[in-house]
């Protein structure tokens, strides 16, 4: 129980400090309540009227997040090979093989990608 101590106290200190600072907050500031606080903050400029239920995204916006979804998984499964290359050394060229094939299958739906536009956002 003792190598928990340090810990229990430190999650008891952040604790009270929150609370402290939520209630020092509710004091002493001002309380001032208007229409644009209520409001999305969209960056400055002024919110385009929107129809009921949400508008429409254009199709280009689920493009672009798929392409960062296959992207970003060939980076989850590179950098630890990448990262731990060295300890496996027994997979040898297998490894390097493997690896060479899944960057050429992304390099190659990367280059289709590009021929046919669809990192174009006009």
């Amino acid at each position: 129980m003792n190598a928990y101590v340090g810990l229990i106290s430190m999650l008891i200190i952040a604790t009270l400090f929150v609370c402290v600072m939520i209630g020092v907050n509710l004091i002493f500031s001002p309380n001032r309540k208007n229409l644009s606080k209520h409001q999305s903050y969209e960056c400055g400029i002024e919110p385009t009227p929107q129809p009921v239920g949400g508008g429409r995204f254009p199709v280009k916006y689920y493009i672009v997040a798929m392409l960062f979804i296959v992207f970003d998984i060939e980076i989850v499964f590179l950098y630890p090979w990448a990262v731990s290359f060295n300890r496996f050394a027994a997979l040898g060229v297998f490894a390097v093989v493997e690896m060479a094939l899944f960057i050429a299958a992304v390099f190659v739906s990367y280059i289709y990608v590009y021929r046919r536009r669809g990192l174009d956002w006009d």
